[in-house]
């Protein structure tokens, strides 16, 4: 039988990537987002491939969580694997002059979606004692740079939230891994900035970024790892790059 695997913010970037990714490798998907019409197109991409169920939802909505997930047909309850990808960042600025409706887009779909999410799914972990979660974080939970204030703060919950979800659950025999990129070219700097297309192409100007694809071959690559095996922290960064700040440009 198929493995299950449920992606949030599927619609595009590395969710995106993710599925058609996990599809290559047979993986049946529950694909999670907000643009209804994005997740159909998805879904007819890779129906062929393997079995899809959509689930259209916000996931800094509590209820809206709560009723999507509920909603699942019995035969797709039992997820095998949760990837907690959905995330954002809005605004790049000092702290005295940030958008507090930034901060709470912020931290309510980067933190509290993914303890949403992670709620409903795993008690049924529990209960089958296997299965395994991966949260994708960020350099920027790992090191906070300038101006990244509250972005930087909710990958650093991230990032906590990850250890400590790998203690609770180590009883159970569930995985737990947390991925950080580095640079990586998706609609994520383009959100950053309101849409602001020329400011977002300067964020990769002169250096060869990591793609949603590099990061979606990096989660089948832990999804693939033997029963015993589990690949806990991964900082993912191009060569370009060596830490939150440093960056070699040509």
């Amino acid at each position: 039988m198929n493995k299950i695997a449920l992606i949030t913010g599927a619609t595009s970037g590395i969710g995106r990537a993710v599925a058609i990714r996990l599809a290559q490798d047979g993986i049946n998907l529950i694909l999670c987002g907000r643009r209804t019409e994005r997740l159909e197109e998805l879904k007819t991409l890779l129906d062929k491939q393997v079995e899809i169920h959509t689930l259209s939802f916000d996931v800094s909505e509590q209820k809206a969580v709560e009723s999507a997930l509920n909603s699942l047909p019995e035969e797709w309850q039992a997820i095998d694997y949760l990837i907690n990808n959905a995330g954002n960042a809005h605004g790049l600025s000092p702290i005295q002059d940030g958008n507090i409706k930034d901060w709470d887009a912020m931290m309510d779909i980067n933190v509290k979606g993914l303890l949403y999410v992670s709620r409903n799914i795993l008690p049924a972990m529990i209960a089958r004692q296997r299965g395994h979660v991966i949260n994708i974080g960020s350099i920027a939970g790992k090191e906070t740079y300038p101006n990244g204030n509250v972005y930087c703060a909710s990958k650093a919950a991230v990032q906590a939230i990850t250890d400590g979800m790998r203690m609770d659950l180590n009883p159970y025999g569930i995985k737990v891994t947390g991925i950080h990129p580095g640079l990586v070219e998706t609609e994520f700097s383009v959100v950053r900035f309101k849409g602001d297309e020329e400011r977002a192409k300067n964020v990769y100007k002169g250096i060869d970024p990591l793609t949603a694809d590099d990061i979606a071959d990096t989660i089948a690559f832990v999804l693939s790892r033997p029963s015993h095996v589990v690949l806990a922290d991964i900082v993912i960064l191009p060569t370009a790059q060596a830490s939150a700040t440093i960056v070699n440009r040509k």
